[in-house]
């Protein structure tokens, strides 16, 4: 899935969570950062061009290990341990990134270094994550409006 798919179901999952977490700033910043960070893998992603990007490309290939829950799950009990405000937002944005790559006929290996992968029929760009996209987008004004009424 393109980044703004990604970012508008992030955007999406802070909406449903807000009213229940303590630390709204940290909570949001990182569930949005996390929800376009397993792309940090790939070159041609948004996340993936930026300068601090490049040696975890050298070191890995796209949907390999930051695209497994493996990974998700690893980092979220670090976090949980060290960092625990970051722990439910890391794991919120980057699971639901994997979900929906899991969705694409490229998919994930959920739980690397297991060769079992997900995929599914959802073209990267195409209309299917298009409306995706825009039906996200849509419920993000909608239950943006109601948070705020």
């Amino acid at each position: 899935m393109l980044w703004k798919t990604h970012f508008a179901i992030g955007i999406f999952a802070v909406i449903f969570f807000f009213p229940h977490i303590n630390n709204k700033l940290i909570f949001v910043l990182v569930v949005l950062l996390a929800s376009i960070l397993p792309d940090i893998d790939s070159r041609f992603s948004k996340i993936g061009k930026m300068a601090i990007s490049k040696p975890v490309q050298v070191l890995t290939k796209h949907r390999g290990i930051f695209h497994s829950f493996t990974f998700c799950i690893v980092i979220s009990f670090i976090f949980a341990f060290y960092v625990p405000v970051l722990a439910f937002p890391f794991f919120l944005g980057y699971a639901l990134h994997l979900l929906a790559d899991s969705w694409t006929p490229d998919g994930i290996r959920p739980f690397w270094p297991a060769k079992k992968e997900l995929r599914g029929g959802v073209k990267v760009g195409g209309i299917i994550e298009e409306s995706v996209f825009i039906i996200f987008v849509i419920l993000d004004i909608i239950f943006l409006a109601l948070l705020f009424a």
